[in-house]
């Protein structure tokens, strides 16, 4: 290899006006307002182990393919509570709420839309370490939104890069530091349905060592009954810096949440009473009230990421380990003790190879975790007798590398692959007599290659493509199920099912799309189509019950699209992505996030080359902004799903469409005080958030979880 020099930056490296285009839709500003000059970070101004958001969209435009940047300083214009708060504009990325709260369905490219719990099929880290759990799940409530300085989305196989195997992709948070944060941040909000948030946190640097420190809280009464919210977050991060190249950061977060469930209704329901839980007088047991279903859990995780830098080289080590213990009241009390840790080495090398740029990434991911599974009757949510007790353990070893080679200034070729094993194994600990759980081991390989294309004809535009193939292996919430089962004269009891043998998913994808900005047009679309092979599916066993099970073929195209335009724009300024527009005039935006989702099965006996149910195909999230350069800002906004989409696979069930209005205002500012007003469904529309996703729902209609009525909130914040 050749050594290039600092001063040698190839067109690719170059810090786009368009590194404003992942960021475009989501980011909520204009195309002028993201023009930066090319940035090279030097000295200690930022730390290496989290770089500024400058270098972080200079970084991710390198992908031939979609991937984005979300800036908190935009969905810190409002309520930022959900997931759903901080990727509303990210294309490409559909997450609801189930009722108003963190807990939510998020999918990329259709990945997990069955699961309307915890999540599944993406890789959600913070600062480049998982937050999932090694069999695959995450909590949403392991996040704390409020602070972050930046959060990278790689939708797919783009996310190869961090090791991440699933159709979705890879969701990454970074955290601020003591380089980059404010001495002292004071947020306090107050809205709608009881809800109380506020943060505290604090950030600077002493010689060689820096700090960030916050501390939040959560609580709201819900616009449902039985649907409280309390949960505190505890997180911090101390780097020690050894030299120019060598940095080490701790990462501590303590999460205290509880969780009330309340559960679906039928559409009739939804129809005439949606805030109401569900509520059965035939068995106590299926009260979501009386029986108190809630998901409450403590998380103490602790991490650790050290970078070292010496011109073209990066070598980044990571590790974690986090305990968490669940409480889960439904038709059975649920206890889990999970503990997890893993370790991650990654090398990057950008020196040029023959006379041309070219960057080199290589990395292992190996995880483990264990979980004791302890399964009591409900007794009006209290432990009752138990049934099954289980000791679980997931392994998972990945092994990366990527080489991205460009043939001249304009065209680059990336080359990947990832080789994968993944075990899975459920031991029944032979506890009560009713505990029907046998032993079950199970272990899958999985080789994942990609092959990319990157054109990029100016500095204000790309073009990409590329073919991949991905790889998900079933979490145990797919493995071990639970039946209902009744034994006379005790009544109803709940016994573990047996651990199913499941296939891991695989997927096969190509994808093609552009990004860019033009004047006063921004622009960040994707097309892409996956043939996919054994997808994790619920099927019905029974009325009422269902189990995961691995569909034949099934197929999931769609259009991920994030435009933004400013009205106000002079057309001869920032047209050239070199030159950084003026921040000094009033912009009005008009921003979009569109997604066309097309999910179907493929030949299937059952149900032959019908749509996949659990998700809209057509979605829209729609604003229009008007901002001074005071900060002041101002704007209404739409969110629309035009056509309802079916609930069950058998196509007996449908939501409805619906179109929501909603408006926010407020202040912004680097310094001193800030403040917004919100107000969201303004027409008090009734409608489902979100579904539960069944195979037939005949038998149980009760599937839909209904959105939040009209509400308002109010935030201020105080930054020195």
């Amino acid at each position: 290899m050749k050594k290039k020099t600092r001063t040698k930056q190839p067109l690719h490296l170059v810090l786009l006006s368009a590194a404003t285009m992942s960021a475009n839709a989501a980011d909520g500003q204009t195309a002028s307002s993201h023009t930066l000059p090319v940035t090279v970070v030097h000295g200690t101004k930022y730390a290496l182990t989290s770089p500024a958001i400058e270098a972080i969209r200079k970084e991710i435009q390198q992908t031939p393919g979609g991937v984005s940047v979300v800036d908190p300083e935009t969905y810190k214009r409002g309520k930022a509570t959900t997931l759903k708060d901080v990727l509303d504009y990210a294309p490409g990325v559909f997450v609801q709420p189930r009722f108003g709260a963190e807990e939510a369905r998020i999918s990329i490219r259709g990945s997990g839309i069955q699961r309307t719990f915890h999540g599944r099929g993406l890789k959600l880290m913070q600062d480049g370490a998982p937050v999932n759990i090694a069999d695959g799940g995450f909590d949403f409530q392991a996040i704390e939104p409020l602070v972050a300085k930046a959060v990278e989305v790689y939708r797919g196989a783009n996310a190869l890069q961090f090791g991440s195997t699933t159709l979705g992709g890879a969701i990454n948070f970074i955290s601020p530091t003591g380089y980059d944060a404010s001495p002292l941040t004071v947020r306090a909000e107050y809205g709608s349905f009881g809800t109380v948030r506020g943060l505290l946190s604090s950030g600077g640097v002493s010689g060689a060592n820096d700090y960030f420190l916050s501390l939040s809280h959560l609580s709201q009464d819900g616009f449902r009954d039985h649907s409280q919210q309390n949960n505190q977050r505890l997180f911090t991060n101390v780097g020690h810096r050894f030299s120019e190249n060598l940095e080490t950061r701790f990462y501590l977060t303590l999460a205290l949440t509880d969780s009330e469930l309340p559960g679906n209704l039928t559409k009739s329901q939804l129809e005439t009473n949606p805030r109401q839980a569900q509520r059965n007088g035939f068995v106590k047991i299926f009260d979501y009230v009386d029986s108190n279903w809630k998901r409450d859990f403590d998380l103490f995780r602790l991490a650790n990421k050290t970078t070292w830098q010496d011109d073209d080289q990066k070598l980044t080590f990571t590790s974690f380990w986090s305990r968490k213990d669940l409480r889960h009241p439904i038709l059975f009390v649920i206890d889990q003790l999970t503990y997890d840790f893993g370790a991650g080495v990654r090398y990057d090398n950008t020196a040029e190879v023959l006379g041309h740029a070219n960057r080199l990434t290589l990395g292992l991911t190996p995880t483990w975790g264990s979980i004791d599974d302890e399964r009591h009757d409900n007794v009006l949510g209290q432990r009752g007798p138990k049934r099954a007790s289980m000791q679980q353990t997931a392994v998972n070893f990945d092994v990366f590398g990527e080489d991205q080679f460009w043939l001249d200034k304009t065209l680059a070729v990336t080359l990947g692959a990832q080789l994968s094993y993944a075990e899975r194994s459920n031991q029944n600990a032979g506890v009560g007599t009713t505990n029907t759980a046998f032993n079950n081991n199970q272990n899958w390989w999985g080789f994942s290659p990609k092959l990319g294309l990157l054109f990029q004809p100016d500095a204000a535009t790309q073009v990409f493509a590329n073919i991949s193939r991905s790889f998900e292996p079933p979490s145990f919430g797919e493995l071990v199920g639970s039946q209902l089962g009744f034994q006379p004269p005790t009544g109803l009891f709940l016994a573990a099912t047996p651990a199913v043998a499941l296939q891991a998913q695989t997927a096969t994808t190509a994808e093609i799309g552009s990004r860019g900005t033009r004047g006063p047009f921004q622009w960040d679309a994707a097309y892409y189509f996956s043939w996919i092979e054994n997808e994790l599916l619920e099927f019905q066993i029974a009325p009422g019950v269902g189990q995961t099970k691995n569909a034949n073929k099934t197929t999931h195209q769609g259009v991920e699209l994030g435009l933004g335009f400013d009205f106000l724009h002079p057309f001869g300024e920032g047209s050239d992505a070199s030159k950084p527009a003026s921040k000094t005039r009033e912009k009005l935006v008009l921003q979009s996030h569109y997604l066309w989702n097309n999910f179907r099965y493929r030949n299937d006996q059952a149900y032959g080359n019908g749509p996949l149910a659990g998700i809209p195909e057509h979605y829209l999230r729609t604003d229009l902004t008007y901002s001074t350069p005071s900060g002041f800002y101002v704007g209404p906004n739409i969110e629309c799903v035009p056509q309802g989409y079916r609930v069950d696979a058998a196509g007996t069930l449908f939501t409805d469409a619906y179109f929501l209005i909603g408006a926010k205002a407020g202040i912004r500012r680097p310094n001193g005080w800030s403040l917004y007003v919100e107000a969201r469904n303004l027409a008090d529309k009734r409608y489902a958030a979100t579904t539960g996703v069944v195979s037939d729902a005949t038998g149980s209609p009760a599937q839909f979880l209904p959105g939040d009525g009209r509400s308002f909130f109010a935030g201020v914040e105080y930054r020195w």
